[in-house]
């Protein structure tokens, strides 16, 4: 093969690994970080439920189909296109709790509130500060006694689905009396208590199992029952360890376990919401007052 030959081939077959000319854009840029932040926060979802032991099944199936394509084997084909329809509906029933908690979790961003400065002064306060003191309180007494407690503080989501498993109360919220309710072999010691601003409104009430992988194998089903509750609401609730008498908080699905009493009382204190936001400009009511 002559010199000149041999350069035409090399040409042509170097033709087939050049690309033509990428212009990355701005707008580019901006899919691939979106990109990147869907893949990353859906591997997070996977890791912090259940998804991940069904997703290491689902890879086995997506072999085995795999194989069957493979082989062609006609049957085994028509029987998977078939089951298509059948396993997508079977995914989202099986994942219903977990797509619910993620739609509720963008609910909860207040996304169309923080781009329109729609006036959001008149802000009510859940609790008062005897309340939170009560609590904490309550929950110093029974760790020290080493009572076992459950305590659901609502906030935004009403909790009335889960009052109806137990025994409407409608009290004033002491600290006495959340000591009496969790008392061993009390009537109403066995449960959750829900408490809705300064009153106790039910006890012995049923909450949801959180089936979260990370959790320690140490902890029981209270514990267990405190963080489900903040999985799918956005309460707060306290859990007072039967074993050891140490206090832990659940809240968005997360547990801070051995809290001192002060800590206690700055999480509690955080729902109260005191201090509404100041907007500098109000739409629809032009400018704040005193202001420059």
């Amino acid at each position: 093969m002559s010199p000149s030959n041999l350069k035409i081939w090399l040409r042509n077959y170097m033709s087939w690994f050049t690309t033509p000319t990428l212009a990355i854009t701005l707008t580019d840029v901006l899919e691939i970080l979106i990109l990147a932040f869907l893949v990353y926060s859906f591997l997070l979802w996977v890791k912090n439920t259940r998804a991940w032991t069904l997703l290491k099944g689902l890879m086995v199936l997506v072999i085995c189909v795999s194989v069957v394509y493979l082989l062609r084997m006609d049957t085994l084909i028509f029987i998977v296109n078939r089951g298509i329809d059948i396993a997508i509906t079977a995914a989202i029933v099986i994942f219903q709790p977990e797509l619910r908690r993620v739609l509720e979790q963008i609910g909860e961003k207040q996304i169309v509130s923080a781009l329109l400065p729609i006036d959001t002064n008149r802000v009510t306060e859940r609790f008062s500060d005897r309340t939170v003191n009560e609590i904490a309180k309550a929950a110093v007494e029974m760790g020290k006694a080493k009572t076992g407690a459950l305590i659901v503080i609502e906030q935004n989501v009403k909790l009335d689905e889960y009052e109806r498993t137990g025994i409407v109360l409608d009290s004033v919220l002491t600290s006495q009396l959340l000591i009496n309710i969790f008392e061993h072999n009390t009537p109403l010691h066995d449960g959750a208590v829900i408490v809705r601003g300064n009153r106790v409104t039910a006890a012995t009430c049923y909450l949801p199992l959180s089936d979260n992988m990370m959790l320690s194998k140490e902890l029981g089903t209270r514990h267990r029952a405190g963080v489900g509750i903040s999985e799918v609401t956005d309460s707060l609730t306290v859990i007072v360890s039967e074993e050891t008498g140490g206090i832990s908080i659940a809240y968005r699905g997360e547990l801070k376990r051995n809290v001192s009493a002060e800590m206690l009382k700055e999480q509690i204190s955080l729902l109260q919401n005191k201090t509404p936001m100041q907007k500098k400009f109000r739409l629809w009511k032009g400018w704040n007052k005193n202001e420059a």
